[in-house]
């Protein structure tokens, strides 16, 4: 499964190339090694994807990338999960990490009345900003790392799976020959003392 889903839904290397706008990243862009679809990549990408969900700042998708370069893991499963934080759950996820770094730094979390101004941002991120980033990254870091066992086990898991139903194919296959060569043996049996 991993890998015939992931195969399904990712954008092929080679419609990429030929998309002019994607002529300015280089050769880099397209090396194999960050298109591969096995445990490793999965997973590391799942890591990266995952802790740059968490972080407060824009372009999440370009930093998901770049780490993905830099990582040598699948680029397209990184970025895809960076839309876990879209604009409908970034709110409540800022709101987590702010709690959880206050929490971590032994302060009270108060509950501010959010306003959509420059000057709201500029008088609040003096009181918000060292609580926000380290709950962000401890979020980021346990998430991601959560992400990255998970990958494994379950990739783990479905390889197991389907070792076992391919050795289930095989004894039913076993199974269906040695009944037809029983049926062969009986049927000249049959022939033998018919002829008799």
């Amino acid at each position: 499964m991993p890998r015939q889903f992931l195969k399904r839904y990712m954008p092929k290397v080679h419609d990429l190339e030929r998309h002019r706008g994607l002529g300015i990243l280089g050769k880099r862009l397209f090396d194999p090694e960050l298109w591969h679809l096995n445990r490793q990549c999965v997973s590391a990408a799942f890591a990266v994807g995952l802790f740059v969900t968490w972080l407060p700042i824009p372009a999440q998708m370009l930093v998901a990338g770049g780490l993905a370069m830099v990582l040598r893991c699948n680029l397209p499963v990184s970025v895809a999960l960076v839309w876990i934080s879209n604009p409908v759950t970034q709110p409540a996820l800022l709101l987590f990490a702010y709690q959880l770094g206050n929490w971590l730094l032994g302060e009270p979390a108060e509950v501010m009345a959010f306003q959509v101004s420059w000057e709201w941002f500029r008088v609040r991120l003096g009181q918000i900003w060292a609580p926000l980033l380290l709950g962000s990254v401890v979020s980021g870091v346990v998430s991601g790392f959560l992400g990255w066992a998970g990958m494994q086990l379950f990739w783990r898991w479905h390889v197991v799976q389907r070792w076992e139903r391919r050795r289930n194919v095989r004894k039913l296959r076993a199974i269906m020959v040695a009944k037809r060569e029983e049926e062969a043996l009986n049927e000249a049996q049959k022939h033998d003392e018919n002829a008799q």
